[in-house]
């Protein structure tokens, strides 16, 4: 039985999809998501496509590129809300989106929470936050003011979580618990037990709600 020819130098295999920047970015994320972002780079991405590495370097300047893009690729996922015209329920809806973006590519999320967008499309989530600020009255500096520090509190919550995990076992709590309290800091020994447990859902929900109300004792109007 005969076999194909191998591929040409720089030519995608045999029944590969055709060589784009988009396709070179859903590989890479692919790979990420199974292998981490210190595994993927343009080599392993090449291998995967059956091409040169070389021929990468047509649609994405290098690794770091690359990264970019794949983090891009991760901020235009997100679902975008749809508007109410309620500041708590948009606000919430938004922070929720991005959280589920971030939490689909536990692996890849670093390097959207620690990169700025490098495409417009990518902004979608600025757009979506300042569109509710806007709204609600605030003036276009404090919009811009509020919607950076919205989104940084947003952005180190998830860091949290994903660099921290699921809830810890009760193991974990009660070593954590033991260390706290007898750390010899009084207001850290005062709160050991709570400080000893993390739960990921409660956290992000407090974060909203405190994003919240920080907005709202801004708002225009009130006291």
């Amino acid at each position: 039985m005969s076999t194909p020819p191998p591929p040409r130098r720089g030519r995608p295999a045999l029944g590969a999809p055709r060589l784009t920047r988009d396709v070179i970015v859903r590989i890479a994320l692919g790979q990420i998501d199974e292998h981490g972002i210190a595994a993927t780079g343009m080599r392993s991405v090449a291998k995967q496509l059956g091409v040169d590495p070389k021929s990468l370097y047509n649609h994405v300047r290098d690794k770091e590129d690359l990264m970019d893009a794949v983090a891009d690729a991760i901020l235009t996922s997100i679902d975008a809300h749809v508007p109410t015209g309620d500041l708590d329920v948009d606000l919430a809806g938004i922070a929720y989106a991005f959280r589920a973006a971030a939490l689909a590519h536990p692996r890849a999320a670093p390097l959207v929470l620690t990169r700025p967008p490098h495409t417009l499309a990518a902004f979608a989530p600025a757009e979506s936050i300042l569109h509710v600020l806007l709204t609600a009255g605030f003036g276009p500096g404090e919009a811009v003011h509020m919607m950076r520090s919205l989104l940084a509190l947003l952005i180190g919550t998830l860091h949290r979580e994903l660099e921290t995990g699921t809830d810890y076992d009760e193991a974990t709590i009660a070593s954590r618990e033991a260390a706290f309290g007898g750390s010899g800091w009084p207001a850290v020994q005062a709160v050991a037990g709570d400080l000893a447990r993390f739960d990921p859902e409660a956290e992000f929900e407090y974060m909203i709600a405190l994003s919240i109300d920080a907005v709202r004792g801004r708002m225009p109007g009130a006291c």
